[in-house]
């Protein structure tokens, strides 16, 4: 990393439902390719419940005991190639349930934060199978204070807006978001970015799962709302550059943090 620049990995990637032995695999193998690339990356970031997909029937069996192996491929892979990890979300299996959780990893493999979906998206009727998580997404990557959110986590800017009032200057955005609302999908995560003035950095999944099809559309977004990258709808590897200098310059341009009344709102 030079300064505050990070060279970004999203890996927009099908995934086999109810296979995590498969995903595992397939996992591994775009690892690889990632940061075999000319422009090693920072961070590389992977879609929402990769190891299982939506197989909420069988979630009990098929999900991760604790993360135990996700973390362990997270850690040793991170600290092996010096490269941080927003390891997407997995099912993870705990005492009372099963989350939907993401576990991030430093350059040296150490677990530098986790978060578990907050907002159950009932739609695909995540409440009925899974645990809801109960605190924010927070953490730091090379002394960056950065944010995380899962899927349907974007459609609340309440929950944005408490991570950027925390210092996030990047958010982190796993995601298995579906057809028809690739409007929504483009249009929220470029009002995240805009409102708090923030890198919004979104991998979306691809494919299709029963009657479900994944669009893709990982986007790298910068915090004048401008896209940096995007993938199209097949599976690919979408990279980008981002200075995250750029997020004070654009605060104090516009000062929206200085100018807010939370007393009347």
């Amino acid at each position: 990393m030079a300064g505050q620049r990070w060279n970004l990995a999203l890996l927009q990637m099908d995934i086999a439902i109810g296979e995590p032995e498969r995903n595992f695999a397939k996992l591994e193998s775009v690892l690889h390719e990632a940061v075999a690339h000319d422009t090693k990356p920072d961070v590389i970031v992977f879609p929402e419940m990769w190891n299982t997909g939506y197989a909420l029937d069988r979630i009990q069996e098929l999900a991760d005991p604790n993360g135990e192996r996700t973390e362990a491929l997270l850690s040793a892979f991170s600290g092996k190639h010096g490269v941080n990890i927003i390891g997407g979300s997995i099912a993870e299996k705990r005492d009372d349930g099963v989350y939907n959780t993401i576990f991030a990893y430093d350059r040296q493999g150490n677990r530098a934060g986790d978060y578990s979906k907050i907002h159950l998206f009932r739609l695909m009727d995540e409440e009925k199978f899974l645990q809801s998580g109960d605190r924010a997404g927070e953490l730091q990557l090379d002394g960056i204070p950065a944010g995380m959110m899962i899927c349907y986590d974007i459609r609340f800017p309440e929950l944005a807006r408490k991570l950027a009032l925390g210092g996030a200057q990047i958010l982190f955005v796993p995601a298995e978001w579906p057809n028809p609302r690739l409007h929504h999908w483009r249009t929220l995560l470029m009002a995240r970015a805009i409102e708090n003035q923030m890198f919004v950095v979104s991998c979306n999944r691809v494919g299709v799962s029963g009657t479900t099809e994944f669009f893709g559309h990982s986007m790298v977004i910068d915090p004048w709302g401008e896209v940096l990258a995007e993938g199209g709808e097949v599976e690919t590897i979408v990279r980008a550059a981002v200075d995250l200098s750029q997020v004070p310059a654009v605060r104090s341009k516009i000062p929206i943090f200085e100018d807010r009344r939370p007393s009347l709102y």
